[in-house]
């Protein structure tokens, strides 16, 4: 008989120091649930809920009404049953289960501490000088920097500051969150093939304009990652499979089963970057822990605890 867990869930709300900005907007909360289950031992593991519903995830409403309509209880055919219209769900759940029943997929908080993040920077110039509070010494780092904020011409000019003024051995990413036109996506590149510490571009073009993308990545130099055109694992597939050769952004926390994801991108060895939607330290940390089984020389997008207001 599938044993049937004790199912629990409590929202949260996680308040930005600054009102974060991107081509989405400005986003002020960062809102989800946290999930346990506990098995018939009495041990307890957590999972999170993060939705982000602009990248085409399930809405914080709906989750909240799926974990009311669960109750007290679920078995785990349930949790493999949960639909592909709630991925946040699926990640939770699986997480939390694997968490009762993989002990080895867990790692030490040591090894966990070993990974290079990769730290996010305000849009605009407060970039020129919030990089200097991240650095601790004269190791390598990588930033993140949101782009498509500003005009481009005002955010170009920061760029070849930013460019200059960061250590010689600093990567800078840039996302526009697919907010560029091609015009501008073109103007943008020229500069970055210039530049020697651009690691990539993210997600320069909208998702409809995937086309664009690929003749970009032939034309430029600069390496360009797609984020918002691999959101949910079935465009993540999809993606695969009409062959792109750039880099994948991963937000784990809102594409579903993390025991699918992984299997996929251990079996198409993708280039790949594990990053953040703001998410709290449980799905945090299922996620660096389930990264550990990849290879990936690319800092992992995560280093943005910085920008939370203390609880």
């Amino acid at each position: 008989m599938d044993y049937e867990f004790k199912f629990q869930f409590k929202p949260y709300h996680n308040y930005f120091k600054q009102p974060l900005r991107t081509s989405h907007g400005v986003w002020r909360v960062r809102e989800g649930i946290i999930i346990s289950l506990t098995n018939a031992k009495g041990v307890t593991s957590r999972g999170e809920i993060a939705p982000l519903p602009w990248f085409g995830s399930e809405t914080l409403a709906q989750a909240t009404e799926f974990c009311r309509q669960v109750g007290e209880t679920i078995k785990r055919e349930e949790i493999m049953a949960i639909g592909d219209r709630l991925p946040c769900c699926q990640f939770a759940l699986e997480s939390a289960y694997l968490g009762l029943n993989q002990s080895s997929v867990k790692n030490e908080v040591n090894e966990v501490q070993n990974l290079d993040f990769c730290y996010l920077l305000p849009a605009g110039a407060g970039a020129l000088t919030a990089w200097s509070d991240l650095v601790r010494d004269n190791s390598a780092i990588t930033f993140k920097w949101k782009i498509g904020v500003l005009p481009l011409k005002q955010e170009l000019k920061i760029l070849q500051q930013l460019s200059s003024v960061v250590p010689p051995r600093t990567k800078l990413r840039l996302d526009a969150n697919g907010g560029l036109s091609r015009s501008q996506a073109e103007e943008l590149l020229s500069l970055t093939d210039s530049l020697p510490n651009i690691e990539f571009i993210e997600q320069p073009l909208a998702p409809e304009s995937l086309g664009d993308m690929y003749r970009l990545s032939q034309s430029h130099s600069t390496v360009l990652a797609l984020d918002e055109s691999v959101a949910s694992f079935r465009q993540l597939q999809q993606v695969h499979q009409q062959g792109w050769q750039g880099v994948f952004v991963i937000k784990a926390a809102i594409m579903g089963y993390p025991r699918r994801l992984i299997q996929f991108c251990q079996q198409n060895a993708l280039d790949i970057v594990f990053s953040s939607v703001f998410e709290t330290e449980v799905a945090r940390q299922t996620i660096l822990d389930l990264s550990q089984q990849l290879v990936h020389p690319r800092a992992l997008g995560f280093g943005v605890q910085h920008l939370f207001q203390a609880e």
